[in-house]
């Protein structure tokens, strides 16, 4: 059985670039979360937990630039799509995926759970696809 990559291994080779960590993240992780090298697992879990697909670091800084919060903002950013008021008593449920896939969880087949959750979103909130 092939054994894993020691912890001196991981920063020198830097599988963790392939895995979508950034040096900086590596860094950080190694000298303030854990004061030591993390393991072979240890940095695989963080390159997991730390993706797009779980933790939205790209896309989060351009998704708080659009406005979440007015009178016609019915219901902004949370676990469900947003409302929107657009007069003569009606409203826009609306959801958009925050990231793409394929993912770092699943890199070559994809995540499609998308859509789904899309569609499950705008449902809980009332509103109807067309």
């Amino acid at each position: 059985m092939k054994q894993a990559m020691t912890p001196e291994e991981i920063k020198k080779q830097k599988p963790y670039l392939d895995w979508s960590l950034t040096e900086k993240e590596y860094n950080y992780i190694a000298d303030r979360l854990l004061g030591r090298l993390p393991n072979y697992t240890e940095t695989g879990l963080f390159a997991a937990m730390w993706s797009e697909h779980c933790s939205y670091k790209k896309s989060k800084p351009v998704l708080r630039l659009f406005p979440n919060k007015n009178a016609r903002v019915l219901q902004g950013p949370g676990e469900g799509a947003g409302v929107v008021d657009i007069d003569d008593g009606q409203e826009v449920v609306f959801k958009a995926e925050s990231h793409n896939h394929p993912t770092t969880v699943e890199p070559y087949q994809g995540a499609a759970t998308g859509v789904g959750g899309i569609l499950r979103d705008i449902f809980s909130m009332g509103g109807l696809a067309q």
